[in-house]
């Protein structure tokens, strides 16, 4: 004799009551994020909400940048999300660092071939990985250093994008180090005229600063 079918009503089905908001938040970042791979990608965001962390998430959906290389799948977006994902610390594992990049649908071959730029052992300096990134994604250094000011500013979206100097010190020396042809007295010259602009602007500088004219070329 077949079971009776269960019946039921609206009083028998209980909600989550954080469930509608939770899904709403859901929707709205995989829409901003666009992820190659929907599953990949939501294992990686609930696993991470569960555990109070960063999220995989992009802060806006992204247009195309004519400089950007479309076909790599890094975006100044997905990288900025790794960064909130991993920057608490001055070393990330090689491992940690592949899952977060796997996370975000990125491919591991582009992973790789950062890595192998400058990488020895089973840890990383976040701020060396995050300048070759935004070399990756750039192509030139100064271009590189405008992304990472982008990335690393505390500046709301589409400010000025400031970043100490100090900070754009080390990125600049380590990217004219691994680029192996920019000249010490080049550095010397764009340093002298940044911490001229830093001394008015309370040791800030931004991308406006080493793109003007009066500020000799990066490289």
């Amino acid at each position: 004799m077949p079971l009776p079918e269960a019946m039921f009503c609206a009083q028998q089905i209980t909600i989550p009551p954080e469930l509608p908001d939770l899904l709403k938040e859901f929707t709205k970042a995989a829409i901003r994020t666009q992820p190659a791979d929907v599953l990949q990608w939501s294992a990686a965001y609930f696993s991470s909400l569960s555990r109070g962390e960063a999220l995989p998430v992009k802060e806006r959906v992204e247009m195309p940048v004519a400089t950007q290389k479309t076909d790599s799948g890094l975006t100044p977006g997905l990288l900025r999300a790794l960064h909130r994902q991993l920057a608490a610390r001055l070393l990330v594992p090689v491992e940690e660092l592949e899952q977060k990049w796997k996370a975000l649908c990125l491919p591991l071959g582009q992973l790789h071939s950062i890595l192998e730029l400058e990488h020895q052992g089973t840890e990383v300096e976040w701020m060396k990985f995050l300048a070759l990134a935004c070399s990756a994604l750039g192509g030139s250094i100064t271009t590189a250093l405008k992304y990472a000011c982008e990335i690393l500013t505390q500046d709301p979206e589409g400010g000025a994008a400031r970043i100490p100097l100090q900070t754009f010190i080390v990125l600049y020396k380590y990217l004219a180090q691994i680029d192996g042809d920019i000249s010490d007295s080049t550095i010397e010259g764009v340093l002298s005229a940044l911490q001229e602009e830093a001394g008015k602007q309370e040791g800030m500088i931004q991308p406006r600063n080493f793109l003007s004219p009066q500020c000799p070329p990066l490289s």
